[in-house]
């Protein structure tokens, strides 16, 4: 499955007044798999059709979601890999949806039928994200390396739809796709969306081979500076992630705007903040290893050996993660730092040190 699909950010009524440096638990991204039936260029798993062995068990599975709820009730987005591809991925949802927690999914769309879309809803999952990746059948069916994807998530979303089950629209961008950004968001607003989401690829996984088609900073900064534009103008809840700099962009353009800066209105995107590794937001592998994304691959301890509310109070890359004071270079000096952060990951796959400058940021803290 694609990297979105692993780091949605769902939509979802944040309250208001969150202190960006506390480290209040909003979304865990849990890795259910790593089986899927695509094989994605992008792909931070690098997925392929298993099987993978230590994956958890349907009791350990039980138990991480007992342990998650007993630090708060975050959304849970069950990824992979293909989650549909887990024989019991809907005793899984069924059990978060009881114990209070909003359970989400990322599918990839093309193993939703009918049948399967009615169970989704049975078993309470909320919302699924499904990627597009290309306006059109051609150039989505190139990036998911698999001819008919696209005819296949569109049908997908079409069941989902039919069964009451909200959807989302996920789209990584790169060199290739990045003029089609608007005609994708016109086709999730026909397709009934309620939400797309933009991400900026992390090269990682099999990312790193494409990582040629990565767009540069300027590129970035003015897809950014589009996606602003069209809050205005879409009724869908739009949401850049993977892209931190969007939040210092929000303020800036509210700023030259005369609006409010205090964001109450805007909202999924009122009150979080750009990098939410290890801060709202963590990651954990079809193994049990937890980490502050699915792109920033530091073991932050395992939840086949420890207790998942240890790990997310206690552990030191955690801790490091959640003082905005540890940041290096410029994102260091930076008066948007608590609300951006930078990628983290991407600073990590540039240098090996994930607290150093976000490498595809153009904003010169200096010159404000």
């Amino acid at each position: 499955m694609s990297h979105p699909a692993t780091h949605p950010h769902h939509g979802h009524p944040h309250a208001s007044g969150h202190h960006p440096d506390s480290s209040t638990l909003r979304l865990v991204a849990w890795e259910t798999t790593r089986n899927c039936n695509l094989s994605c260029v992008h792909c931070r798993a690098s997925a392929t059709s298993g099987p993978y062995t230590g994956e958890l068990d349907t009791p350990a599975a039980f138990r991480l979601l007992d342990q998650i709820a007993e630090v708060a009730k975050p959304i849970i987005i069950l990824t992979g890999g293909e989650p549909l591809l887990r024989e019991d991925i809907f005793d899984i949802a069924s059990y978060g949806t009881a114990k209070g927690l909003r359970m989400v999914m990322a599918p990839n769309g093309t193993l939703v039928t009918r049948e399967t879309a009615q169970k989704l809803a049975k078993a309470g999952i909320q919302r699924i994200s499904v990627s597009i990746d290309g306006a059109t059948a051609q150039s989505h069916d190139t990036f998911r390396g698999v001819p008919g994807a696209f005819e296949g998530a569109l049908k997908g979303i079409e069941n989902a739809k039919s069964a009451g089950v909200e959807f989302q629209i996920n789209t990584t961008i790169t060199k290739t796709n990045l003029n089609q950004i608007p005609s994708i968001l016109r086709l999730a607003e026909q397709l009934g969306a309620v939400a797309h989401h933009i991400f900026l690829l992390v090269p990682t996984g099999r990312g790193k081979y494409i990582v040629d088609q990565a767009i540069d900073a300027k590129e970035y900064e003015d897809t950014l500076n589009w996606f602003y534009d069209q809050r205005s103008k879409t009724k869908l809840q739009l949401k850049a992630t993977c892209a931190p700099h969007y939040y210092r962009i929000l303020r800036q353009r509210a700023k030259q705007d005369g609006q409010s800066v205090t964001f109450q209105t805007h909202g999924l995107d009122a009150v979080t903040r750009g990098c939410l590794a290890g801060t709202g937001f963590c990651f954990i592998s079809h193994r049990g290893i937890v980490q502050p994304c699915g792109f920033l691959d530091l073991n932050c301890g395992d939840v086949t050996k420890q207790s998942f509310v240890e790990i997310w109070n206690h552990s030191s890359h955690f801790k490091t993660l959640r003082d905005t004071n540890q940041l290096k270079d410029k994102c260091g000096v930076c008066e948007y730092r608590k609300v951006c952060g930078g990628c983290r990951a991407r600073a990590y796959e540039a240098t090996g040190d994930y607290l150093t400058a976000e490498p595809l940021c153009l904003y010169d803290p200096a010159q404000e």
